[in-house]
């Protein structure tokens, strides 16, 4: 779970420097449409899905034009435009790793295309409907770079006191695992304590997790990259559990 959440809070923040800023807008685009057709509206008051993809957007410096434009078409009230088909894959990565995948698409057979490509590329094997999605749960998870172990434990304690289910310490980073009907309570109760997370999302956290090798781990990240970077998906997840070391090295290596 530690390995997984945290690869997880450094796409959020990596998201903001992307090169390929068209391909990222282009996907928060399409997440602030589905949030406000599917989640109850545009106000991010009442609809707490649009308020994370709307946060999401801030930090990847979004134009305002662009997200008044999306928020538009989710509501009716834009042009017509794409209809989108919410689509779930699920794979293994090099390793025996668990991948699932949440996307958004025009063209079902074109995306299917791509992901297979990518699988088979990377090392994975595109796998059936429920292959392993059973061993995932969608929850809140909060993520927090935290240095100051004593300051970690004591925002611990505030988070669980708000409704947390769990939290984890570990490596100057804070997770915290919520209900998702929980997440917004708990964020609210970080930043009032004046540590706005890194990460704040809807994820799909696994129940139980795979050891890699280094190999492995660097090849299973690879994968995830270049899933993540094709255009209809959203988001990937995954159950293996990656080491600090190899996070960290990966990202140099990035």
């Amino acid at each position: 779970m530690s390995g997984h959440s945290k690869w997880s809070t450094i796409k959020h923040q990596k998201g903001a420097a992307d090169a390929k800023r068209g391909v990222l807008f282009t996907k928060i685009s399409r997440e602030l449409s589905v949030a406000v057709k599917n989640g109850g509206g545009t106000d991010p008051d009442m609809n707490f899905h649009l308020r994370l993809v709307l946060d999401k957007a801030k930090s990847a410096n979004m134009p305002q034009d662009s997200i008044s434009r999306a928020v538009k078409r989710g509501s009716g009230e834009g042009a017509e435009g794409e209809v989108l088909e919410e689509i779930t894959y699920e794979g293994y990565g090099p390793g025996g790793g668990a991948i699932l995948l949440q996307a958004l698409t025009t063209n079902r057979n074109r995306t299917a295309a791509d992901v297979r490509s990518a699988f088979s590329r990377g090392g994975g094997n595109l796998g059936e409907s429920g292959c392993v999605a059973w061993n995932f749960d969608s929850l809140g998870v909060i993520g927090l770079e935290m240095k100051d172990e004593e300051r970690g434990e004591e925002l611990s304690m505030i988070a669980i006191d708000a409704g947390a289910d769990d939290v984890k310490l570990e490596d100057e980073f804070l997770e915290i695992f919520t209900a998702v009907d929980q997440l917004q309570t708990v964020q609210k109760a970080m930043e009032s304590e004046g540590v706005p997370p890194d990460a704040a999302q809807i994820s799909m956290v696994p129940k139980t997790t795979i050891a890699l090798d280094d190999k492995q781990a660097e090849q299973t990240l690879r994968l995830l990259d270049t899933l993540e970077d094709l255009d209809d998906v959203q988001k990937a997840y995954t159950n293996a559990d990656f080491s600090s070391e190899v996070l960290e090295r990966y990202q140099l290596d990035s």
